[in-house]
Parts: structure tokens; sequence; C-alpha cells
């Protein structure tokens, strides 16, 4: 498996990841499934180097996965925190493909002029959370019934990480 920045290429791949989650669970709230010409859009708020990443991982020229470090907050201020997102392929899960992912994003992530990452956890979800737990990230916010999907209200947790 390889572990490198995601590229346009890859975007077809990353989508039917996404959009399966989108389909199967609560894990994403987005109700719709994205189109390429929305992720390729979402694409462009990505660079290679600074603090907002995106990584893929690969293996045999299959995007097994993905990890993000995304803008928390439009406002200038918010600058200084990132929100990070793992995505993995339905049948990648449980190989510790989550884990090498956000290893090497943090990694990349060392050094930027960044003070904090969150992750928002639809609930229930025991992997993400001890994946989330395994990096240093804790609980620092639960909010009930905050989305709606499949016709059930779900739970979010807020997970915080300090960085730098």
């Amino acid at each position: 498996m390889l572990i490198r920045p995601g590229q346009a290429g890859d975007l077809e791949q990353i989508n039917d990841v996404y959009n399966h989650y989108v389909r199967e669970t609560a894990i994403t709230f987005d109700i719709e499934l994205i189109t390429m010409a929305e992720r390729t859009e979402w694409f462009g708020h990505y660079d290679v180097v600074g603090r907002h990443r995106l990584l893929v991982a690969v293996s045999n020229d299959r995007v097994l996965g993905y990890a993000t470090s995304s803008p928390w907050h439009p406002r200038r201020a918010y600058e200084t925190s990132i929100e990070t997102s793992i995505y993995l392929a339905s049948d990648a899960t449980g190989r510790d493909i989550g884990s090498a992912l956000y290893s090497r994003l943090f990694s990349e992530l060392d050094g930027q002029d960044l003070h904090c990452a969150y992750g928002g956890v639809t609930m229930p979800n025991p992997a993400s959370i001890a994946l989330h737990e395994r990096f240093g990230f804790e609980r620092v916010a639960y909010f009930t019934e905050q989305g709606r999907k499949f016709g059930c209200y779900w739970d979010v947790a807020l997970y915080e990480k300090p960085l730098g």
C-alpha cells in the first residue's frame, strides 16, 4: 500500500468511496450522492503542502481510502484550526489503513501553523472513536439528535486534538 497526495485522477474512486457512505450509512450527513462536478470543486480546496491536505491510500491503482485536513470554519481567525476526515472503501476497513492515513497526515502537518484539529463522529461509531483517541483526540462535545438521515435522528460527538 502506498500513501500519497491525492490527484485529479483519483477523484472518481474517492467519490465512489464517499458515496457508499452517503447511500448506506449515517456516517456522513450528506443525503444526495456527490456528483463528479462537486467532487472536482472539492478537490480544488487541497494543496500538496500547507494546512489543507488530501492523502490517498492506494494498492494496485485502487484507492482504498483517503484522509483530509480541511478548514474548520471560513472566518480567518479559525485558520489555525482544521477538520480531519477519513473514509475507507467498505472492504478496506479493519486493516489499519485509517491509522496509516492519519499517521501520515499528522506527520505532514507537523510544522504547519496549526493549533487544533477537530473530528466529528456520528454516533455510534466505535471504530472511529478508537481511531481518533489513538491519535490523541479527546471528546469535547456531544450533540444529541443533530442530524436526520434514513428517518432517524443521529447524535454527533466532537473530538479535538492539539497540534503544533
